[in-house]
């Protein structure tokens, strides 16, 4: 997932990131004390780049490893530094796949343009 770099996201932008409902993301900020997003003058949620990690951790730990959210809370508590270790490296893992899937489709656009362009002596 290559992102540009925001300094904030809003919870629409939150939860297509994580291809979740709003309602989810708010939920999950009433349960884990991590999650501390500012919120404007609206009362609009503002997450960080912080706040995006937690929930990568999050989401990590209940929707892919099927934790409850008690056993994601004690694992936070227990292991935080193991599991956001293995979140950021699982990050820069599909940020490099992206790179390199968008690096072949250029590649392949080379190639088929230099299939179109007939060679001369």
């Amino acid at each position: 997932m290559a992102k540009v770099e925001k300094l904030y996201y809003s919870i629409g932008e939150v939860a297509a990131t994580f291809k979740v409902n709003t309602s989810l993301i708010r939920f999950w900020e009433k349960e884990f004390d991590v999650l501390k997003p500012k919120k404007n003058k609206k009362g609009n949620r503002m997450f960080t780049e912080r706040d995006m990690r937690y929930l990568h951790m999050i989401f990590n730990l209940v929707k892919e490893k099927g934790y409850t959210l008690q056993g994601a809370k004690d694992a936070l508590k227990k292991d935080f530094e193991s599991i956001e270790k293995n979140i950021i490296l699982l990050e820069t893992l599909q940020n490099t796949n992206n790179f390199l899937k968008g690096l072949d489709l250029v590649l392949e656009d080379k190639l088929h343009a230099q299939k179109k362009i007939p060679f001369s002596k």
